[in-house]
């Protein structure tokens, strides 16, 4: 047993108790799935957390007590209810039907899954009725399209949407922890009037913007963070004629991705429809102050679970009167990952 605890550590929420492994445990998105397992509110009798080898036998708290972080092998997955992974398609496509052969959930934070059509792709406010009464691998979306759909989709329950126009402005997050130090080391460096070479990242991070540094299709234009988010999205609401137009990139920022949306409607919709909607929308927070000039900020969103959304306005360029603009901002590292798939897995277990 790798979990040492207090006597009033882990087994002390109410409901079924449960297995949980964390594959991936060390990394940016899992040090986050650790510490929402910890605010879940789950009955966890065992939590395995799994890593490379390098990483096996450090320590990590949990709970009162502490964990041990194992080395990732075939026989990791005996006696797991739950395994949730984030680390990279290639581990997950090795691993996960390992994990489902073993008798456990998968729910993978990887592309390896995503755009399968026999695997479910779920944001608990938008679609969790896609999943089945026995799930094998339940696929976790691209933080950008859990993101956008979590207020776009009951915007499009009551006012169907034809066409969305996005553009993104991501943080270091994305990248990983290994980007997110390039951001704090190149910064400290342009500050102090110092060279910086990017080790991580393929141009200058400090005061810069680029394009996502995901590779461009040819054909299309299109990087792939690009074709993921319109395959995904499209997945998520049900909607495989959705059309939609995207532009993925690279901000200065620690964590926390914001995005500019215009959503062109079938029909006319005003912005109080679209506001009073979002307000009861699970998941949401309207920050919209026109008076304060206040609107979603990636520094508000950081460390929280909801989606923020501002800017609602009628899109002038667009005379029908169809089309509307917003502004989100989501924390990548939570809701756009392992928020999401600790969501996910407290509706499995009820």
């Amino acid at each position: 047993m790798n979990i040492r605890v207090a006597p009033e550590g882990l087994n002390q929420a109410a409901g079924r108790a449960i297995s949980v492994a964390v594959v991936g445990a060390t990394g940016a998105v899992g040090v986050e799935i650790r510490d929402c397992l910890e605010k879940s509110g789950l009955n966890l009798a065992t939590v395995r957390l799994l890593a490379s080898k390098r990483s096996a036998g450090q320590t990590v708290p949990f709970g009162n007590g502490t964990l041990v972080i194992e080395e990732l092998t075939d026989d990791s997955f005996r006696g797991i209810d739950y395994a949730l992974f984030s680390a990279g398609s290639g581990v997950s496509k090795e691993f996960a039907p390992k994990a489902v052969a073993a008798g456990a959930i998968v729910i993978d934070n990887s592309s390896a899954f995503r755009m399968d059509a026999a695997i479910p792709l779920v944001v608990p406010e938008v679609n969790q009725d896609v999943i089945p009464a026995q799930p094998g691998i339940i696929a976790n979306p691209n933080c950008v399209a859990i993101i956008a759909t979590v207020p776009l989709a009951p915007l499009n329950a009551r006012h169907t949407i034809r066409r969305l126009n996005i553009a993104t402005y991501q943080a270091a997050s994305g990248a990983g922890a290994a980007a997110m130090e390039e951001l704090r080391l190149s910064t400290a460096a342009y500050l102090a009037g110092e060279h910086y070479e990017p080790r991580v990242l393929k141009h200058p991070y400090a005061f810069n913007v680029f394009s996502h540094n995901a590779a461009v299709n040819p054909e299309t234009g299109y990087n792939g963070e690009e074709e993921k988010v319109i395959e995904e999205t499209r997945k998520i609401m049900c909607r495989p004629d959705l059309l939609i137009s995207i532009t993925c990139v690279r901000v200065p920022v620690l964590r926390a991705h914001s995005m500019a949306v215009t959503v062109e409607f079938e029909h006319a919709v005003s912005p109080e429809e679209v506001r009073a909607i979002l307000k009861d929308a699970p998941g949401v927070r309207i920050v919209d102050e026109l008076e304060a000039n206040h609107f979603p900020m990636p520094n508000e969103a950081s460390g929280q679970g909801d989606v923020l959304v501002g800017r609602i306005r009628r899109d002038v360029g667009d005379p029908s009167g169809r089309s509307i603009a917003l502004f989100l901002a989501g924390d990548q590292l939570l809701k756009g990952a392992a928020l999401n798939a600790v969501q996910i897995l407290q509706r499995l277990v009820g």
